[in-house]
């Protein structure tokens, strides 16, 4: 469904971001990117979203493929009309507009009132505690309501593909499950997700094939349930190391990116 293929993004025409990135989402599934801050994920969201432009970034080698067709050079607009909505990290819900009124501002590229209003309908069952709260001003819901605003306001457009990113950032737990298990119900009614993270735990539980991003650049990939096993991922994303899993600090563990294996 999603290909991005040997893509370079330069900032500023001089930052060097996305070095020869290479990943794929297949149509159905839910596949995970993971990195730590700064690794290029959010500009990998850019590039497939059309807003590069914004943050004075541009792509400067290889191409963004969806569905069969080119849309690295097309407006953010249009990428939604194709099938792709987002997700910002950091939620950015309209914080004076009521939950409906977010909702609606999701849907406007939708211009059947009837698919319109099962959107709508989708949102309202999924997340009950915004249809408590249709008039309430999403700026006073908590965190994890917000978090639910904004997937409900992407869902809005009825996407075939879902763009996530750090969906999980700043939430409690127990809130990180709940929006893990309406990601796996958002992936079961049809729509395809790339789930970008940094709780590998909760992302590798949950895709079926999984990235890892350093410096720009993927340095492993696989099926998402033996990325959770590798002792690599472990040392550095859970902090684990050594054959009782005894806990270091991530200073400790920097030292993964030296080691061979990590890229072969």
């Amino acid at each position: 469904m999603l290909e991005v293929a040997n893509l370079e993004v330069v900032y500023n025409e001089v930052a060097l971001v996305l070095r020869g990135l290479s990943i794929e989402v297949p149509d159905g599934q839910i596949v995970a990117l993971l990195g730590a801050n700064g690794a290029g994920k959010t500009t990998t969201t850019r590039a497939v979203s059309g807003l590069l432009d914004v943050h004075e970034g541009k792509i400067t080698k290889g191409s963004v493929t969806f569905n069969g067709q080119r849309i690295d050079d097309m407006e953010p607009s249009a990428i939604v009309r194709s099938g792709i909505t987002q997700v910002m990290e950091g939620r950015r819900v309209f914080a004076e507009l009521t939950v409906d009124e977010n909702l609606v501002t999701g849907g406007i590229t939708n211009t059947n009132r009837a698919a319109l209003a099962a959107a709508h309908e989708r949102v309202m069952t999924m997340f009950p505690i915004l249809a408590d709260r249709r008039k309430s001003v999403a700026g006073y819901l908590s965190g994890g309501e917000q978090q639910m605003l904004a997937i409900g306001r992407a869902l809005m457009a009825d996407p075939k593909l879902l763009v996530l990113d750090e969906p999980s950032l700043g939430l409690a737990p127990k809130l990180v499950a709940q929006i893990r298990d309406i990601i796996v119900e958002i992936n079961q009614t049809g729509t395809s997700v790339l789930l970008i993270e940094q709780n590998a735990t909760m992302a590798l539980s949950i895709a079926g094939y999984g990235y890892i991003m350093e410096t720009g650049k993927i340095v492993m990939d696989g099926e998402a349930a033996k990325l959770l096993k590798d002792e690599d991922v472990q040392e550095f994303y859970l902090g684990l190391h050594g054959e009782e899993g005894e806990r270091k600090s991530f200073r400790d563990v920097k030292h993964y990116k030296r080691r061979k294996r990590w890229l072969s």
